[in-house]
């Protein structure tokens, strides 16, 4: 499954250089991710009724081009990797501008947080496999997970 929006950027989104500020990437990749979520069927008020959240561990922007004042831009949200049981997730995110060149690549590693004991989690089943269709990087993984670190 191939998960992509587009967003009208905001005045709020630039810089006095008048290209965009480089946290709005940023922003603009975890509005995708909650959209995507919202889509699936689990919005955040859903995952909280569940006692479930995600959580980052990490997250790696590279910038290729920058986007100007009052550029539209795309998101494309791939899955770049998963691991066996569901708890761990990577996502990449192409931010490109409005004709198509790609301006940003955003990576973030997270897992499922249960909210009422504060540690990591499985993901629903439904999460799950909505994640395993969606369209995954050239370079998809598989996480592997280290017992011991839970």
């Amino acid at each position: 499954m191939n998960y992509k929006l587009t967003f009208k950027t905001r005045w709020a989104d630039f810089d006095p250089n008048n290209h965009m500020r480089h946290s709005a990437y940023n922003d603009y990749a975890a509005e995708t991710r909650v959209r995507y979520f919202k889509d699936c069927g689990y919005s955040l008020s859903e995952l909280n009724k569940q006692n479930l959240g995600p959580v980052l561990f990490s997250e790696n922007t590279i910038f290729y081009r920058e986007i100007t004042l009052s550029e539209d831009i795309s998101v494309t949200l791939l899955m770049k990797g998963l691991s066996e049981n569901g708890e761990r997730f990577k996502f990449q995110h192409k931010i490109c501008k409005q004709d198509g060149v790609l301006a940003a690549i955003i990576e973030v590693y997270g897992a499922w947080l249960d909210l009422s004991k504060r540690k990591l989690t499985l993901a629903p089943n439904q999460i799950f496999s909505d994640f395993n269709q969606l369209e995954k990087t050239e370079d998809f993984e598989t996480i592997l997970i280290n017992e011991k670190s839970n």
